[in-house]
């Protein structure tokens, strides 16, 4: 089997996302995707990688992924690590279709059926744009269904929490310390905004006590003295993971933080390849270790990093607030992996605007989320999405 032709597709609503498929001379077609900076990963596919892949064995992963790896940016999560981690996604849906198994099942098989999801609190909109990370772009005062929970956990955390529980989701992750940090670049926050920042986790804990675990996520905004300081101020509340409280480029700094902090410290969808994990586990104060597949080198790097972690005694859990493939893949893994402790997952996204991207999703049923045993990843783009008038297509072929 051969790869002879390599194809990308964008689409200008969703101008973050961008998909890969390498066909083969088989007839097979492998699917993958990346997050964010999505014209550039475009070029870096067709102008590095494709020339390495045409005419390769798609069978040979790890072959094709050290093709891929250049002499520069393979230790951090740019351009080059995504396109990677979108072409070895799209290599292990190849590998199953060809195997006539699903993905979880190549990677050794299932060790559970199901996992727990969390849901992160975005909304329909949550970071459309192609702007930048920051609370400009989290699509606020708009309404596209039930599921606004951005809105909600800023003004309605009671509620929210309230709702996930009916649904049998028990487990929430939230970020209300943002403004503030955009405020002074995360230098200080005031007695006032630490106070309103707390609201949230007040209104949940009165409405729905100790049901509902709440995982804080920080986008790693904070200094480290103001991260302490705001560690500290949560204790109160039992918080189960406190995610990305600082920058990832210093992790020996965890060690500081984790003297205030009595959650898991979790980290970090920023980090990327096996090499960024084990410094962070090796800080010895690693909680949990969140992996993001379209950031971290795909399904073949998180295997080795979820084994890896697994020698420490500690879990993973996949990060996805990004689109349909990814998640699908990650589910993959979250099956697979015997130390996964739960799947990112977005309510707002998963019945909401994947549905016009892909052919099937995973199934969410009171809380836990399966897939199907289709081979592969068990999921394709709608077969009319590379006619839309917003879309950009670009094929090497060899």
């Amino acid at each position: 089997m051969k790869i002879t032709q390599v194809e990308t597709l964008r689409l200008g609503e969703f101008p973050n996302i961008i998909w890969v498929r390498l066909y083969t001379d088989e007839g097979l077609v492998g699917l993958g995707e990346t997050f964010m900076g999505a014209a550039a990963v475009e070029a870096y596919i067709h102008e590095w990688a494709a020339p390495k892949l045409l005419g390769q064995d798609p069978l040979a992963i790890e072959s094709r992924n050290r093709d891929i790896t250049g002499y520069l940016g393979w230790r951090g999560s740019g351009v080059e690590t995504r396109g990677n981690s979108a072409v070895d996604i799209a290599l292990w849906d190849i590998f199953g279709k060809a195997a006539n198994m699903p993905v979880h099942t190549a990677l050794g098989g299932k060790s559970r059926d199901a996992i727990r999801i969390y849901n992160t609190c975005a909304g329909y909109e949550y970071i459309r744009s192609a702007t930048n990370q920051t609370s400009a772009n989290w699509g606020l005062g708009k309404q596209g269904g039930p599921y606004e929970d951005l809105q909600g956990f800023l003004h309605r955390a009671d509620e929210v929490a309230e709702s996930l529980l009916s649904e049998g989701i028990t487990a929430m992750k939230i970020w209300p310390f943002d403004p503030a940090a955009e405020k002074s670049h995360g230098q200080y926050i005031s007695s006032e905004d630490l106070d309103a920042a707390l609201e949230p986790f007040r209104k949940i804990r009165k409405a729905v006590g100790d049901k509902m675990d709440i995982m804080v996520e920080f986008h790693s905004l904070w200094r480290l003295p103001m991260a302490r300081k705001i560690a500290r101020a949560l204790k109160p509340f039992n918080t189960f993971w406190h995610e990305d409280a600082i920058r990832m480029d210093s992790l020996d700094l965890l060690k500081q933080y984790a003297v205030d902090c009595e959650a898991l410290i979790c980290a970090s969808e920023t980090l990327s390849y096996k090499w960024g994990f084990k410094d962070y586990l090796q800080t010895g104060v690693a909680g949990v270790a969140m992996l993001d597949l379209s950031w971290c080198g795909g399904l073949s790097e998180a295997r080795k990093i979820a084994a890896m972690a697994d020698a420490w005694q500690l879990p993973v859990a996949p990060h996805d607030c990004t689109g349909p493939v990814v998640w699908v893949a990650s589910t993959h893994l979250s099956l697979h992996a015997p130390n996964a402790l739960i799947q990112e997952s977005v309510r707002a996204f998963y019945t909401g605007w994947y549905k016009e991207l892909v052919t099937e999703l995973p199934v969410v049923n009171n809380g836990m989320i399966s897939l199907n045993d289709k081979p592969g990843l068990g999921l394709e783009l709608l077969p009319d999405l590379h006619r839309r008038a917003d879309a950009t297509v670009r094929i090497s072929k060899s």
